[in-house]
This record gives structure tokens, sequence and C-alpha cells, in this order.
């Protein structure tokens, strides 16, 4: 009758041939430590990315640059709302120090100034939607207030008509803008060293 082994010594004996790799742990740590520095980066903590990649050396550095990079390139999208921008502006110039490109710098300047063209226009779209569904919302108002016998106000948000006919104009602005949002990180990722 053969031996019985332990669950231990089955798990030793198919992990024998494993052995851990220091330098991939060491780099797989070094991206790790660049996708948290971009985080504290945005929260504003860090000042500097520059002298923050400068204390890494070698493979650690361009690991470091690819959890920076990461992180960063995923903050450049459409802003939800006028906060936004100054994080989009934050993530524009942490990407600028990683890739270390003066022609992405002017691509992340004009790009700033397309999204707060984009907020400006957004505000604008919203403002001529509630203008254009007002009539048709004060005569559900007006309906309503006849079926329950008081005055009834509708906010225009809470009415699904006016939430799709909402949805419907914002998204045809949205789809104009999205394609810069998706040039930036195409560029950055194309003057990173690596296809998005």
């Amino acid at each position: 009758m053969g031996k019985i082994k332990s669950a231990l010594e089955i798990a030793l004996e198919r992990t024998e041939s494993v052995k851990s790799d220091k330098d991939s742990i060491g780099l797989f740590s070094a991206k790790q430590k660049g996708k948290k520095l971009a985080n504290e980066f945005l929260e504003g903590t860090i000042k500097s990315l520059e002298e923050e990649i400068k204390k890494e050396s070698g493979g650690a550095q361009e690991n470091l640059k690819q959890g920076l990079f990461d992180v960063l390139v995923s903050r450049i999208t459409l802003p939800a709302a006028k906060d936004d921008l100054k994080r989009i502006e934050t993530a524009g110039q942490g990407l600028a120090a990683v890739i270390s490109n003066k022609q992405f710098g002017e691509i992340i300047k004009q790009f700033n100034q397309v999204m707060n063209q984009y907020m400006n226009e957004a505000a604008q779209y919203e403002e001529a939607i509630k203008r254009q569904y007002a009539p048709k919302l004060r005569q559900k108002e007006e309906e309503l207030s006849r079926r329950v016998g008081r005055q009834i106000k509708i906010d225009p948000f809470q009415d699904p008509e006016f939430v799709a006919f909402y949805n419907q104009h914002i998204n045809a602005l949205k789809e104009n803008y999205q394609a810069a949002a998706y040039h930036v990180r195409e560029e950055a990722a194309r003057m990173f060293g690596r296809e998005e």
C-alpha cells in the first residue's frame, strides 16, 4: 500500500518548481507604487511627480511610470460637473510629467480648453432643453393640478418623458466631445510608447 500524503506535502510538491522572482515582484511593486502615487497626486498630497519618478531607476522607474500612466490616462474623460475640470487638468499635468513630451503638454492644454467649452455648452443645452420642454411640462402640471385639486409643481427630472428628451439631446452633445477625450488618451498612449 502506498504512502498517504498530507495536503501540505502535495501542495509543496506541486509548487516546488515555482520560485519567486524577486525582480518580477520588485517591478510589480513599482507599478503598484506608481498607481498609488498617481492617486495621491490627483488628491493634491504630492506636488511633483517628476521628483517621485527620479527616485526610482531602471526597470523600476519604467514600471512606476506605467502605474502612474494607467491611473492618470483613465481620468481623461468628459467632465460631469464643473468640479471635474480641475481633476482632468491635474491628470493632464501628471501625464505630461510621465510622458515628458512638450507636444503632449500642448495637446492637454487644448483639451482643457475644449472641456471648458463643453461644460459651458452643456449648461446652455440644459437651459435650452428645459425651455423647449417647459410648455409640455406646464400642461402636465395643469392636468395633474386639476385631478388633485391643488397646485402641483413637477421637477422636470422626475418626468420620464423629459428625462428621455433630455438624455437624447445631451448624449448627442457628449458624442461630439467624446472624440476629443478619446484622441487625447490615444495620443498619450502613443507618446508613452504603447497603443491603448
